[in-house]
């Protein structure tokens, strides 16, 4: 069994954070307001496991796209995010609730790539746990569409948003005569975004195609708050994206998307924004869902010493009884949420329930262009998007990173656009970025 030690000593109590998202992060800031001290002075360890080394910012992937920001800004190295926490590169294999251990591999350990086997065991670590946090999050099913996995980008895959910015921002600066078609495969918030940034971005180059399988975009928004989506279709035909509706991403390959209905669309691009499903690390199989997320309690916990949030997790909402959405915000206050209630358990306190109640949602389509609904209040135009703007920096999991969003902000007002270069951390997908080509 795995031992880690800091300061000369086994400290006596240790958290486990699976993953390297925003539950993760929002659970470790939790756990140093209300045991900050207990962890700096070495009593209570904390170890992120993660397969990333840093923390990716879903939430400014559209201004990425669109060449308002460069892929750099959305990355928080973990270390830097979480500096009191003992970072492990690696990926969670098994937990066992009853032992209170969790098995791993590190990441430069070889492992069989079916899920779940190992081809040497001898690679497998053993790290034992007195809470345990699973914020593994979600994948989008590439492998439910034929070819998506080997020729179309998602948003959660490691390296797919600097490769495709790479390939939006190439084509955007290509003046031949033919125009390049990005297909866009989903109409909720990501993809409406996706689609709108791609098109903001090309103009006259690039064709955006977003295919939805509902009789409308926005589903998540369109019950509630019928205005905004409205206006969100208005953007899109501003923009020039067409709307595909009541059909699916069939299959795709190097140079076509084909579409449920037997159309065919010249496509080199395609960004497939298809909903998630919970990263599984085997254990706890009794507690999953049929969707196979693990299913909480009122203060999140899923048994004794492990909690869950996220989208690897089923949160039943406080008043409604339904499981919340899966998205960015409910994972950042249900980590928030964890962090204190873990903190609590280490001092031998009573769980309290988890209390949130939302906030709302936004969607931007260029700068001073968005939706938000603010505790049921539609804002549109310049409001919507300062709204979304102060929300996000306030997530932001490094001032420093939110300090340069404000300045890329500040120098496209008075300079106008300018697509940023390839940060140096970005060389590291290069070869990725040539496999996606080959």
């Amino acid at each position: 069994m795995t031992t880690l030690v800091r300061g000369g000593h086994r400290a006596q109590h240790r958290v486990v954070l699976l993953g390297g998202g925003y539950v993760t992060l929002h659970a470790y800031a939790g756990l140093m307001r209300h045991a900050g001290r207990a962890v700096r002075r070495g009593d209570v360890q904390v170890v992120v496991i993660s397969t990333d080394d840093a923390h990716s910012f879903h939430g400014f992937t559209g201004e990425v796209l669109a060449g308002l920001l460069s892929y750099d800004r959305t990355r928080t190295p973990l270390a830097e995010a979480m500096p009191h926490a003992h970072v492990v590169l690696g990926r969670a294999t098994a937990v066992d609730a009853e032992r209170r251990v969790v098995r791993y591999v590190l990441a430069d350990d070889e492992f069989d790539p079916r899920p779940g086997s190992l081809s040497d065991t001898h690679h497998e670590r053993v790290l034992d746990y007195d809470a345990l946090v699973v914020g593994t999050g979600g994948r989008e099913p590439a492998a439910t569409v034929p070819g998506l996995a080997e020729h179309g980008f998602t948003l959660r895959a490691p390296g797919d948003i600097a490769v495709l910015t790479d390939r939006v921002r190439e084509a955007a600066a290509h003046r031949g005569l033919r125009r390049h078609t990005v297909v866009v495969a989903g109409g909720g918030m990501a993809g409406v975004e996706m689609a709108a940034a791609v098109a903001d971005l090309g103009g006259a180059r690039i064709r955006v195609e977003l295919v939805h399988s509902g009789d409308a975009i926005l589903p998540e928004l369109r019950d509630d708050q019928p205005r905004l989506a409205r206006h969100a279709e208005q953007e899109l035909r501003r923009l020039g994206v067409r709307v595909r509706l009541g059909v699916r991403l069939a299959s795709v390959t190097e140079d076509h998307a084909y579409l449920s209905d037997g159309t065919s669309l010249p496509a080199r691009t395609v960004i497939a924004t298809i909903g998630q499903r919970p990263v599984h690390v085997p254990g706890l199989d009794a507690h999953r869902d049929p969707r196979g997320r693990l299913v909480t309690r009122p203060d999140l916990s899923v048994v004794d010493g492990v909690w869950a949030a996220g989208d690897a997790a089923c949160v039943v909402h406080p008043t409604s009884g339904e499981p919340v959405p899966a998205n960015a915000l409910w994972a950042i206050k249900g980590g928030e949420h964890v962090g204190r209630t873990v903190a609590r358990s280490l001092r031998g306190r009573p769980a309290r329930p988890f209390a949130y109640r939302g906030l709302g949602q936004a969607a931007s389509f260029g700068v001073g262009r968005s939706i938000s609904e603010l505790y049921g209040i539609p804002f549109t135009g310049w409001v919507a998007w300062v709204l979304r703007l102060t929300f996000f920096l306030r997530f932001m999991p490094s001032r420093r990173k939110a300090a340069q969003v404000v300045a890329d902000f500040a120098r496209h007002a008075a300079h106008g656009r300018s697509v940023p270069v390839a940060a140096p951390g970005e060389a590291a997908v290069a070869d990725l970025a040539s496999a996606r080509t080959a």
